[in-house]
Formats: C-alpha cells, structure tokens, sequence
C-alpha cells in the first residue's frame, strides 16, 4: 500500500519554492521521487532550495523566478515548466504571505495585495495548468491555505478572507475538474516554525513555544516538514479518492474548556 506514495516520473511545480513551507515540500516531493520545478520572486533563495534539493535526492530540479500575482507571469511558468520537462502531474500553489492591518486602517491597497498573492495566483496557476494536468492521467492541485482561513485571525483580515477564499476554490475546481481525473486538495496550516518565523518571533518577543501555543491540543508550533508530508499524501495516488478537502494541519483544534480536567 506505501507504493501509493511514490512519485516517482511524476513533475511538480511549487510556487514560493524557495524557502520554508515551500522548499520542504519540495524537498520531500523529490525524496519521493518527482522532478521539479520552483517559483519564486527571489532567484537567489530558489537557486540555494534546488541546490540543497539535488544534493540531497539527486532529482531534477529547475527554477524559474516568477511573479505570481501576474496572469501572464504564472501562464509563463507553467509553459516553462512543459518546456523544460514535456508534462506536468502536480501543482503546489504555495505562495503566500500575510499583511497586518485591522480593517479600520487598512488602505485599500494593501487589501488588494493580500486577496493577490494569496488567491488571485492560485487561480492564475490553476488555470494555466489544468489542460496539463488533464493530459498527466494523475492530475493534482494542493492549494496551501492557513488555519486563519477556518477560523480568522483578528490583525490579518485580508489574508484570513483571501485564505477562506482559497478553500472555496478548492471544492469548486474540484467539482468541476473531477471529471477530467484532476483533483484538488489544499492544505491549511496553523503556527508553523519556518526560519523566517523564527527570526521574526525573537525579534518581537513573541512566546511561540510557551504561552502562545497553550490553547493547541499538542502544545507547540509546527514543523514545515509536517505541512509537507500532508501535501505528498493529498498529490499522491494514495489520496486517489480525496477531492474537494482541506485538511487542517494546525496541532488540534483548542482544548480549554468549562472547568479544569487535568
């Protein structure tokens, strides 16, 4: 039954590859077989991510630096990444990022920057590469949402509607692709201890492994190598039925309750 998660021949590309969330689903979709290509804004990140990754798995890996939140850009991507490897069996719309701003003082820009990067360019790939997906025979789409897409996060408005957003495209494109043997899946991660969030919690003072993590059922924040391995399962035949889903990845939801049961 394991052999369902190989990906062994099958060709993926992750958008916002080159660091955190990001590069550790590649790096895992690679040990598990599948050749790559990255996406990112930033050349020298994705150029040290597929360095790492083809020292470490020997796959192929490729970049190709793209500004997703341009159409013509994320169509450019996909293209290249047909070019490059003459098919394509699995999208990772992982490109994200949140701004801060309560609603009251939020300019309109920034809304639109946030509901851009974090939905408008999953589309944008989505669309691209949906005639190629259909083409592989084993077509997937992870989409990568947030736990602040379930539930809102107060001082992250935008990203919380844009990341609800997202999970609502999954079950329609996955209503609608389902015929065509594509299915699509996202994944909703909650605090997750990527370097950058590392470095921006000392910088603030922010309690990640103390108080910060006691309403958590397990107490902790995440491991970006745990948002990948739900990402190889949903891209994998092992989740050859599951369409249309987001899985939580967020160490359970809140556990205090009425009275103390300890």
């Amino acid at each position: 039954m394991l052999d369902g998660f190989d990906l062994t021949g099958r060709i993926a590309v992750v958008t916002g590859g080159g660091t955190g969330i990001g590069k550790a689903i590649a790096m895992l979709m690679a040990k598990r077989g599948a050749d790559l290509v990255l996406a990112a804004r930033r050349v020298e990140a994705l150029e040290d991510a597929a360095a790492s990754i083809r020292a470490e798995t020997g796959r192929r890996v490729e970049i190709l630096p793209t500004n997703v939140t341009d159409p013509q850009a994320a169509q450019a991507l996909v293209d290249g990444a047909v070019e490059r490897f003459g098919r394509l069996d699995i999208l990772v719309n992982n490109a994200g990022r949140s701004s801060y701003s309560g609603f009251a003082k939020m300019p309109p820009a920034l809304w639109d920057k946030d509901i851009a990067l974090n939905l408008n360019a999953a589309f944008y790939c989505a669309h691209a590469a949906f005639p190629h997906l259909k083409a592989s025979g084993n077509g997937a789409v992870v989409n990568i949402s947030s736990q602040a897409g379930l539930t809102g996060t107060p001082g992250c408005g935008a990203y919380s509607a844009a990341k609800a957003g997202l999970q609502m495209f999954t079950k329609v494109a996955a209503a609608e692709w389902g015929g065509a043997g594509v299915r699509v899946n996202c994944v909703a991660p909650g605090m997750i201890a990527t370097e950058l969030a590392q470095k921006s919690w000392a910088k603030t003072g922010f309690d990640a492994l103390g108080s910060a993590t006691t309403a958590f059922a397990l107490g902790r924040p995440g491991k970006p190598e745990e948002i990948a391995q739900a990402v190889v399962f949903l891209a994998s035949d092992a989740a050859s039925y599951i369409t249309g889903e987001t899985l939580a990845v967020s160490g359970g939801p809140g556990q205090k309750g009425m009275i103390d049961t300890d």
